[in-house]
């Protein structure tokens, strides 16, 4: 494998999105006067509205006893080793962003009505119980684009996995987004907490060289659309593959931090499994083509330098997101990746996907997902695409999933 142009790690800073105001609810007691009017109460002050910059300290016990979210799963382990030494920061100086870690009280539920722990257990929320989850912008055209605020006002719950975000725009289909009111940013000794400093493959990890020699076959999976059916069709490779009697590595590059996906590809029979939450981030969304980039590099890398026989990644969303076609377009993509499996909703959207492929100049494989759960589609698909399209189950026949990797690497 030809060496590939150094690594330029410098990250390009998230956006941040303005704050409405929010409404408080306040409660009058009338005087005993009645001619006077009744005075209007102080209004409790949020962790915004105080002034300045402060911290205050966070008892220990307090902080075990918190909800905490899958996204936050390597400082939540850190909590439950030693809980002492944490405080938060607050006040209406302090602006979040993308990957800090903040404790929040759950205001109202909405679409989010559980938080997913940092062992995939869905933990029910109810109004008032505090909750540890991370900022981060979610780009999801079937829930909500969100961005990080740029204040520590009220804010939404914008995913499962464990995501404070403002809610920008919405599918009009979903109930508007779990409020949450943050209660400061968690810090120690050393500042923030964030998932970087954390995350076990962060930006200050050591990571591993790539392979020059000897690399193991790579299939990334692409999608039409977000729900297209890409991380069943990459767990039906994986479990194809393992049963053709191959070691197989499996990672997801870009999307929103839940653990349903790293499961799935375990479960499915990978030896190893990395995505981009290991790496320091509960979102992908706006991170900017370098550190979208460098990611996928890293993690074909690092799975790679397990020793397995093939590695296989998801890229998340559809290849029409301004992220995920930069990435297609780039030669360090294409200098790691031999084949690709794309995964579509119907047959006209894979063959404009494949249109974006094939200008890309990426070999694919075959066609699956969504669309082959209907035979008709399969069929209208299969009329007019130069490559097969193959249902997402019949991926773990050991045939058909060796039929995906390049020639030379075919199992005997």
């Amino acid at each position: 494998m030809a060496a590939g142009p150094p690594l330029d790690r410098t990250e390009t800073a998230p956006a941040a999105h303005p704050q409405e105001p929010t409404m408080t609810t306040t409660h009058f007691i009338p005087s005993e006067t009645t001619d006077e009017q009744p005075s209007a109460p102080a209004e409790q002050p949020t962790a915004a509205m105080r002034p300045g910059h402060h911290t205050e300290p966070i008892d220990p016990v307090r902080l075990r006893r918190v909800l905490k979210a899958y996204t936050t799963r390597f400082v939540a382990a850190a909590i439950e080793s030693a809980g002492d030494g944490y405080h938060l920061e607050l006040g209406s100086d302090v602006v979040p962003r993308a990957g800090d870690v903040v404790l929040a009280r759950v205001v109202e539920i909405g679409k989010h009505t559980r938080l997913e722990s940092p062992v995939s257990r869905r933990q029910l929320l109810f109004p008032g119980r505090e909750i540890l989850v991370a900022y981060g912008d979610r780009y999801a055209p079937d829930q909500f684009l969100a961005h990080v605020p740029s204040s520590l006002a009220p804010t939404d719950l914008v995913a499962g996995g464990g995501l404070a975000s403002e809610v920008i725009e919405m599918h009009a289909s979903i109930d508007g987004a779990t409020r949450i009111e943050p209660l400061g940013l968690l810090a120690d000794r050393h500042g923030r907490v964030t998932l970087d400093r954390f995350a076990p493959l962060g930006s200050t990890a050591t990571l591993a060289a790539p392979r020059s020699e000897g690399r193991p076959p790579v299939i990334a999976v692409f999608g039409s659309s977000m729900n297209s059916g890409k991380s069943t069709v990459l767990g039906s490779i994986v479990n194809g593959l393992v049963g053709a009697g191959l070691q197989v590595a499996a990672g997801k590059s870009t999307g929103t931090g839940a653990g349903n996906d790293p499961h799935h590809f375990r479960d499915a029979g990978a030896s190893t499994v990395l995505d981009f939450t290991d790496f320091g981030h509960a979102t992908t969304y706006r991170l900017g083509d370098q550190r979208i980039r460098e990611i996928f590099v890293d993690m074909v890398d690092e799975l790679a330098a397990t020793g397995p026989d093939v590695v296989v990644i998801e890229v998340a969303d559809g290849v029409y997101q301004e992220e995920t076609r930069r990435l297609l377009e780039d030669p360090a993509f294409h200098e790691r990746v031999d084949r690709v499996v794309f995964a579509s909703q119907d047959a006209l959207g894979a063959v404009a996907g494949m249109q974006v492929l094939d200008a890309a100049g990426v070999t694919t494989a075959a066609v699956s997902g969504v669309v082959t759960s209907s035979p008709l589609a399969t069929s209208e698909a299969g009329q007019v695409l130069s490559v097969p399209v193959i249902g997402t189950f019949d991926l773990r026949e050991p045939h058909t999933a060796l039929s995906l990797l390049p020639s030379g690497h075919l199992a005997s």
